[in-house]
């Protein structure tokens, strides 16, 4: 009778003091022991692979309700499985918002019934619905709250210090931000991009004054009711050196696709395809 049910032979594994060539051996679907196995059911090779626990994406953007023809949970999660990703916390800006009790349900159902992967779902976090943020933010299901503070759309916009203020006062989970001043944007669109649609100029003015503006912002009140917060898609510098500092009540994540393509070249080459959220300089 065999051992284990599956053994990942010859494997290169991350460790928390470093790699090492090893075999992993997995009983009822779980990983048991590290070593040199023969015994078991099924044995794959994975000499000169790299064996990555199930990767979690923090961020995703599908498309269901409202866009189901460019994507849904099910093909969305579908894709995240075949690259490895075995979990995903999923954004609220589709159509509908999700930014209220039904909403949500709407998603969580859609989930369970089609989705590849372990999931969750942020609630769109707006002034009109503050108060209640406290009781939803614990629905089961629910990864915590999504602040847009510039260039989003509709009702999921908090750009006002008064608005985000009423969202961080109610609740205690993390709060995820995309950090953009809009106001500083409006007015590069009048200064700088004027009537102009050329996509090199993206970056101008969605600027880097812009995303360190907003992210002082949020830090600002998020100390006010000690509250932690997320700093989505970090581009620049000068922020995080200012979320160095205030590791206490900010973290922060960058993307690949920020640190592989840099404006103005990447829209030299690609066009509006290189056209990312917020400034990549």
């Amino acid at each position: 009778m065999s051992s284990f049910d599956l053994i990942l032979k010859n494997g290169t594994v991350f460790t928390p003091e470093a790699t090492e060539i090893t075999d992993i051996a997995v009983k009822d679907g779980k990983i048991v022991d590290f070593g040199s196995f023969d015994n078991a059911e099924e044995i794959i090779d994975c000499t000169n692979l790299f064996v990555f626990p199930g990767l979690i994406d923090t961020q995703c953007h599908f498309r269901e309700p409202g866009g189901e023809h460019k994507e849904t949970l099910e093909t969305g999660t579908l894709s995240a499985a075949l690259g490895g990703v075995t979990g995903i916390f999923e954004m609220p800006n589709t159509n509908p918002l999700t930014i209220t009790p039904e909403a949500m349900e709407f998603k969580l159902k859609k989930a369970h019934e089609t989705s590849y992967v372990d999931f969750a779902f942020y609630f769109g976090g707006t002034a009109e619905y503050a108060e209640h943020l406290s009781e939803w933010e614990n629905i089961d299901g629910v990864c915590g709250i999504k602040i847009f503070m510039g260039a989003s759309n509709g009702d999921l916009l908090s750009a006002t210090d008064e608005e985000i203020d009423a969202i961080v006062a109610n609740g205690k989970r993390v709060i995820a931000v995309h950090a953009e001043d809009e106001s500083i944007m409006n007015e590069n669109k009048v200064t700088i991009l004027g009537d102009s649609n050329d996509v090199a100029m993206h970056y101008k003015w969605r600027s880097e004054e812009s995303c360190l503006n907003a992210t002082k912002r949020i830090v600002s009140i998020a100390k006010k009711y000690s509250r932690k917060v997320h700093i989505l898609h970090i581009t620049t510098a000068q922020e995080m050196a200012f979320l160095k500092a205030n590791k206490d009540i900010a973290s922060a994540e960058v993307l690949a696709n920020h640190l592989t393509l840099h404006a103005p070249d990447c829209y030299d080459m690609f066009g509006t395809l290189a056209q990312q959220k917020p400034t990549d300089t």
